[in-house]
C-alpha cells in the first residue's frame, strides 16, 4: 500500500495497493470561504517596539508644548498651527530667553512664600494652564515649592537626629529595673556585699603574670556582657583579673552582681572613683579637665541649636561630659602597681582567645591600636582626623595629617611603663589649653579627639583582625560574615548599642548571646524583652 500527499496540501489522497485495484478518496470540496490567517509575532514586536521609541517622544513633546502654550497662545485659533515635530527658531529662542530671565529674577528675588497655597507639581501645571501665567511666574512658583520641600526635608533631618539622640542616651527602663534590684540585694544579701575578690586572690591584683584587663563602666550589664565572653573564649581564664572602676552611684549594683555571679578561679575587682585617694594636684588637674571639655561640649551645643553646626548630633552625647571617658588618660595613676593592661570598652564582645595581646612588643610605644583597615589600602577602620579635627585652624593643620586614619579606641594594648616614662598626660593638657585660648574650635567633643593628639608618635599598630568597630553605626557598617568570625573583639561603637531598641537586630544577637537570660535579676526587669 502507498501513499501520495500532494505538496500543495492535501487536496486528493491516493492509496494504492499493489495486489487490488487503486482505491482513490476524494475529501469534501474546499470552502467558498478564504481561511483565517493568524498574525504572526515577528510583524508584531517591530511594531510594539515603534510604539515604544516614539510614544515617550511624543508625550514630552506634548508637555512640553502645553507648558508653551501660556507663553505662546492666548487663544484657540492661535494654537492650532503647532507642529508636533519642528518649531521655528526664533519661538525656540524667546521662550529660552524668557525662561532664563524667569529663573535669573527668581534667583535675585527676595523671601519665598508658598504662592496661592501651591501643594504640588500637577496642581502648578493645572494653574499655569488655566490662568495663562508667563513663565516668570512659573519660576517663582516653582522657586516656592522646592524652598518649602528643603525646608521640609532638613526640619524631618533634624528632628531624626534627635530622636536618635534621645533614643541613644536614655537608660532602658530594663537596666534601670536592674541596677535598682541589686542595689536592693547588697542592702539585704550578705553575699552581695562579699569581698571582691576573694582574699586567697588578692595578690593577683598586681602579679604581673596574670593578664589584666580594665574596664571604667557605669552599665552592669555591658561589663557582664564582656566579662562573660572573655571568660568564654580565653585558652587561659585563670590567668585573667578583671578591674572595674565605676562611678558611686554605680558601686552598688555591679559589686552586688559580680559578688552574687562569681566564676571560680577568675578573679574581678570592682572599685569605684570615691575610694581613690588621688592627691590634690591630681583631683584639680581632673577638675580642670572636665571643665574644658564641658565648654567644649556647650559651644557645639549652642552651635547646633543655632543652626550653625552642621554636622550630626551624636557629637554631642552625655559621653563626651562623662568622667569615666575622661579618666582613660589617667590609667597609670589608676593602676600605679600594674606594667600593662589591656582596655576594653563597655560595648565590645570579645570572640577569641586574647592572650597573645601581652606578648605583643608595641617597639618601645605606649599604646597598641588597630589603625590598618579589613577593607584595603585606602579605607579606614574609623574615621580619618579630618572627622575629628578643625584643620580650617593653621594649629591643627600645621600639627596634623587630614587624610590619616584615626587610630581605633576601645581595644588597646597599654605599656603603662613606657606612659609613666613619656609626657602623654602633660601633653594632653596641654592641648586642652590651645584649645580654651582658640575659642574651643580646634575639635569637636569627646574623649578621642585630644587622646589622638597627645599619644601622637607613641602609638604601634597592630593586626586588623583583633578590632573591628562600627557595629553600633546607623546604618551598621557592612561586614562580611569572615570578617565578623575572625575578629578577636567586636565593638558596637556608635549611638546603637546593642541593650537598647535602636540597636541592628543584624549584629545584636553577637552580644545577646553572652547575656545570661537565667538570671532572676535579668528574668524580673524583663531586659531586651
Amino acid at each position: 500500500m502507498k501513499f501520495y500527499i500532494s505538496t500543495t496540501g492535501i487536496k486528493r489522497l491516493t492509496i494504492s495497493n499493489s495486489n487490488s485495484n487503486s482505491t482513490a478518496v476524494k475529501p469534501p470540496a474546499p470552502s467558498s470561504t478564504a481561511p483565517h490567517r493568524r498574525i504572526s509575532t515577528r510583524s508584531v514586536l517591530p511594531l510594539l517596539l515603534t510604539l515604544a521609541i516614539v510614544l515617550p517622544f511624543l508625550f514630552v513633546r506634548i508637555a512640553f508644548l502645553v507648558l508653551e502654550s501660556a507663553a505662546d497662545c492666548s487663544s484657540s485659533p492661535e494654537c492650532s498651527g503647532w507642529r508636533f515635530f519642528s518649531r521655528d527658531d526664533a519661538s525656540h529662542s524667546r521662550l529660552s530667553e524668557e525662561l532664563s530671565r524667569a529663573l535669573v529674577d527668581s534667583k535675585e528675588g527676595g523671601s519665598v512664600g508658598s504662592e496661592d497655597g501651591v501643594g504640588s507639581f500637577n496642581e502648578l501645571v493645572n494653574e499655569m494652564i488655566s490662568k495663562r501665567q508667563d513663565m516668570r511666574a512659573f519660576a517663582l512658583k516653582t522657586k516656592a515649592m522646592l524652598y518649602a520641600m528643603e525646608q521640609k526635608v532638613k526640619s524631618a533631618r533634624k528632628r531624626e537626629s534627635v530622636y536618635w539622640y534621645l533614643a541613644s542616651h536614655g537608660v532602658p527602663k530594663g537596666l534601670h529595673c536592674l541596677c535598682l534590684k541589686l542595689a536592693e540585694e547588697y542592702a539585704v544579701n550578705a553575699k552581695a556585699r562579699a569581698r571582691l575578690p576573694q582574699p586567697e586572690y588578692i595578690s593577683h591584683l598586681t602579679d604581673p603574670f596574670f593578664h589584666h584587663l580594665v574596664l571604667l563602666t557605669d552599665n552592669v550589664l555591658a561589663a557582664s556582657v564582656v566579662i562573660s565572653s572573655a571568660i568564654r573564649h580565653s585558652a587561659a581564664p585563670q590567668k585573667l583579673v578583671f578591674h572595674i572602676i565605676t562611678d558611686k552611684k554605680t558601686y552598688t549594683p555591679m559589686h552586688a552582681w559580680f559578688a552574687i555571679n562569681s566564676i571560680d578561679s577568675v578573679v574581678v575587682e570592682v572599685k569605684g572613683l570615691h575610694q581613690f585617694d588621688w592627691s590634690e594636684e591630681v583631683n584639680n588637674r581632673v577638675k580642670d579637665m572636665l571643665e574644658i571639655h564641658r565648654l567644649i561640649w556647650k559651644r557645639h551645643y549652642n552651635d547646633f541649636k543655632d543652626g550653625k553646626e552642621n554636622r550630626e548630633l551624636d557629637v554631642l552625647s552625655s559621653s563626651s561630659l562623662s568622667l569615666l571617658n575622661h579618666l582613660r588618660i589617667y590609667v597609670p595613676e589608676l593602676f600605679p602597681d600594674l606594667n600593662k593592661i589591656v582596655f576594653l570598652d563597655d560595648d565590645i564582645v570579645v570572640q577569641h582567645d586574647m592572650s597573645s595581646l601581652w606578648e605583643l612588643d608595641l617597639g618601645g610605644n605606649v599604646v597598641g591600636a588597630v589603625v590598618d583597615s579589613w577593607c584595603g589600602d585606602g579605607c579606614c577602620p574609623g574615621r580619618k582626623y579630618s572627622h575629628y579635627l578643625n584643620f580650617s585652624h593653621p594649629l591643627i593643620l600645621s600639627n596634623f595629617d587630614p587624610d590619616r586614619c584615626a587610630w581605633l579606641y576601645g581595644m588597646n594594648v597599654f605599656d603603662l611603663e613606657a606612659w609613666r616614662r613619656s609626657n602623654i598626660t602633660s601633653t594632653y593638657h596641654q592641648w586642652l589649653k590651645h584649645n580654651l585660648n582658640s575659642g574651643l574650635a580646634l575639635w569637636r567633643p569627646g574623649e578621642l579627639p585630644p587622646s589622638m593628639m597627645a599619644f601622637e608618635g607613641h602609638m604601634q599598630p597592630i593586626d586588623p583582625s583583633w578590632h573591628v568597630a562600627g557595629l553600633g553605626e546607623r546604618p551598621p557598617q557592612l561586614l562580611s560574615k569572615e570578617v565578623l568570625e575572625d575578629a578577636a573583639v567586636i565593638h558596637f561603637s556608635g549611638p546603637a548599642k546593642p541593650w537598647l531598641e535602636i540597636g541592628s537586630p543584624e549584629v545584636r544577637n553577637l552580644w545577646n548571646k553572652h547575656v545570661n537570660f537565667s538570671n532572676k535579676f535579668i528574668k524580673r526587669c524583663r531586659i531586651m524583652e
